[in-house]
């Protein structure tokens, strides 16, 4: 928050969102429907984002995004405050998401419908990791090879062993803190670190055949194995794969 620069000021600054988040959830027990609104506005669409990154499909995702709610809704009698709203929202995303999965897998794939619904729109069109490598003053061809890039990228992230993948996906993707991640996996701080070191290893040995093969066409640096960390060079510039 601007202006927490001392201690005091922060301590001050947590305690006024605290004051505001126990307002709101007052305001969503009591059944409030411009609490019930707000709710929606703040955390739809990060929420679907997050559902949609596990499970990889546009329409599934929406189902269990609505899932998702109706928890969150049936269950605020019962939110206490031990979490921030955020974390306990995520945390039913998160397990409504594995369900889903577990469900997909027991049942096999079903048809996927080659429509493209609101749901699937309403994704950014450039994700969180497309957008740092993306410049708006890009060539055509810098863009399609960005493009091209964070596909790869998204591509490898999904096929990262758990409990890394979900890791990395609240780190790096939806930027929340490491204290956040613990709380919403319920784990420890040094667990939180552990998985993501891990995970962005794996991830760096996923990716280092893929740099080495295409680095040249599209304009990625491809350094020794050794030195391949969470940064790749492209358009003359480094650009960011995972913070």
């Amino acid at each position: 928050m601007l202006g927490a620069t001392t201690l005091g000021d922060l301590a001050s600054a947590i305690g006024v969102r605290s004051q505001e988040e126990a307002a709101i959830v007052a305001e969503l027990k009591a059944g409030s429907e411009s609490a019930y609104a707000w709710l929606i506005g703040e955390f739809q669409q990060p929420v679907y984002g997050l559902v949609y990154r596990i499970i990889n499909d546009s329409a599934d995702a929406a189902d269990t995004t609505q899932d998702v709610f109706l928890k969150v809704f049936r269950g605020m009698k019962n939110f206490h405050g031990e979490s921030s709203l955020k974390t306990w929202i995520y945390r039913i995303a998160l397990h409504e998401a594995a369900n889903h999965k577990r469900w997909w897998f027991r049942h096999k794939a079903r048809e996927t419908s080659i429509e493209q619904d609101e749901a699937e729109r309403a994704v950014p069109s450039e994700s969180a990791i497309e957008s740092a490598l993306a410049d708006r003053a890009d060539s055509p061809f810098e863009n399609v090879a960005h493009r091209e890039v964070t596909r790869r990228v998204e591509e490898e992230l999904r096929n990262l062993a758990e409990p890394y993948r979900t890791t990395l996906i609240l780190r790096d993707l939806e930027d929340m803190s490491y204290e956040e991640i613990a709380e919403v996996l319920e784990i420890s701080l040094g667990t939180v670190k552990s998985r993501l070191t891990r995970g962005r290893e794996a991830l760096r040995q996923r990716l280092t055949p893929y740099v080495r093969e295409v680095g040249n066409e599209l304009g990625l640096a491809a350094p020794e194995d050794a030195e391949l960390g969470p940064q790749v060079a492209g358009g003359g510039r480094k650009a960011e794969v995972m913070p």
